[in-house]
């Protein structure tokens, strides 16, 4: 496993080597799946930008990254990819989710805090 921060030159073979989905048919199912990163940041601006929450949305983006992933790669991975401007919403879904580590290298999770607003709107989710 890569224990240095992810980068440009590290990302793609990071993700590969961590990628565990015995049902991936090829390349462009891998693909796809790191394409959900795409969507959970264009739906973390959107909240951020017209306070539009898809939660159910998200939290199913960010489970799907987590079953081929796994939870602590998954974490890395989305703090790496996701602007800083996002990290505070993020690591929200990610402590409801319990997939919280107590650390990575890419960020230090403890100066990120919490919106408490979409933490009480994931209590509702059932």
């Amino acid at each position: 496993m890569i224990s240095e921060k992810l980068n440009s030159d590290n990302f793609i073979l990071f993700t590969m080597k961590v990628y565990e989905n015995p049902s991936c048919m090829g390349f462009q199912e891998f693909k796809e799946d790191l394409s959900r990163i795409k969507y959970i940041k264009r739906l973390l601006i959107k909240y951020n930008k017209e306070n539009d929450l898809k939660e159910r949305l998200i939290l199913n983006h960010i489970i799907t990254l987590q079953n081929v992933f796994g939870a602590y790669n998954t974490t890395r991975i989305l703090f790496y990819k996701l602007p800083e401007s996002l990290h505070i919403s993020l690591k929200t879904f990610l402590i409801f989710l319990n997939y919280i580590p107590s650390y990575i290298p890419e960020v230090d999770l403890d100066q990120i805090k919490v919106d408490h607003k979409i933490l009480e709107i994931l209590k509702n989710v059932k």
